[in-house]
């Protein structure tokens, strides 16, 4: 059996426990059968963001039980698993620690693969697109754009300066009265809006780069509602939001101009942005590009898409053996992604 049909057969467990979310995934090569998260939302709410010390005991105390569920939804036993994979960093560093000592136990005890697996090469994977493509991920940690020319090869060409699109999604719920997480809100309160109602100014609309940048935004709105307490929240919302997407979309043009890619995947938690989603659609028109985003349960953290992308880094070696190096790695909590 040559090293594709040996990956396309493997059935791996993914696990991702990078900020508050226990994700549990099994795959059988491109094939998702389990992807099981268990939420802290209720748990963080009355602070009003995620809580590093209460995210990594919470991941403690139920990521044996998340597994046991994943396995029982896949239809599989332990024992059928070939190789197990978790995110190493970037994130919490607490959090990273339980999702990675927990995956290295269960491979090193079943004597199996452990493949260490960088966070945002789980979101480039999971909208399931071959390379070469551009990839442009938006969630609530990360705002990046890569060219992926190949599995394993990743060249950033921006990232954000400041605040991530998700965070500033939350940050500017927050302000509006939303709640925690806010950024689900705000778009269901746009949806009530008028976008045109505010004119904010587009973030480096003049860059000849790829960054991105949301804080200056940010501060846009907390002044506006500061200085009229009357605007409706709904065309604040709905003015915010358009201004974020215009700016996503207005570099990701620019990028698949220059690269000359006709593949774009989107990833992480804002891909499921309903606005963001149709901007992308006429985008894909106007540039003859096909675009690719995963489905929605794929989108935030989860550990389906640490298991994908650990089937893209399998090789002939750690097929079979598992490696001291594998299961040296230590969790980096501020980790770029660079090629392999």
């Amino acid at each position: 059996m040559n090293q594709e049909m040996m990956r396309q057969e493997m059935m791996i467990l993914g696990i991702d426990t990078s900020c508050d979310d226990t994700g549990i995934g099994i795959v059988r090569g491109d094939a998702v059968l389990a992807n099981v998260v268990a939420s802290q939302t209720a748990l963080h709410e009355a602070f009003g963001g995620v809580v590093p010390e209460q995210a990594s005991r919470e991941h403690l105390n139920i990521i044996d039980t998340v597994c046991q569920q994943a396995l029982a939804r896949a239809g599989v036993r332990l024992d059928d698993i070939d190789a197990v994979a978790a995110t190493y960093g970037p994130g919490l560093v607490g959090a990273l620690l339980v999702g990675l000592n927990y995956a290295r136990a269960l491979a090193w005890s079943r004597h199996i693969p452990f493949i260490p697996v960088h966070h945002l090469a789980g979101h480039i994977a999971a909208a399931s697109s071959e390379p070469p493509f551009l990839c442009l991920i938006a969630s609530g940690g990360h705002t990046s754009l890569f060219d992926v020319p190949a599995w394993g090869h990743y060249l950033e060409l921006g990232k954000s300066r400041d605040d991530a699109a998700g965070e500033a999604f939350d940050k500017v719920a927050r302000l509006l009265g939303l709640g925690y997480p806010g950024g689900p809100a705000l778009s269901r309160l746009a949806t009530e809006g008028d976008a045109d109602a505010f004119a904010f100014t587009p973030p480096l609309r003049q860059q000849t780069g790829f960054d991105f940048s949301f804080s200056g935004l940010k501060t846009a709105v907390a002044t506006l509602v500061r200085n009229q307490p009357d605007a409706a929240a709904a065309d604040v919302a709905a003015s915010f939001e358009h201004t974020v997407v215009t700016s996503l979309v207005h570099v990701t043009r620019r990028a698949l101009k220059q690269t000359g890619r006709n593949r774009l995947v989107v990833a992480g938690g804002v891909a499921a942005n309903l606005q963001l989603r149709k901007s992308l659609e006429q985008l894909s028109l106007e540039l003859n590009v096909n675009v690719f985003v995963p489905a929605l349960e794929l989108t935030t953290d989860n550990g389906a898409m640490i298991a994908l992308a650990a089937q893209h880094q399998l090789s002939q070696d750690n097929i079979t053996n598992i490696t001291t190096k594998a299961l040296a790695i230590d969790a980096a909590p501020y980790l770029p992604l660079h090629s392999e």
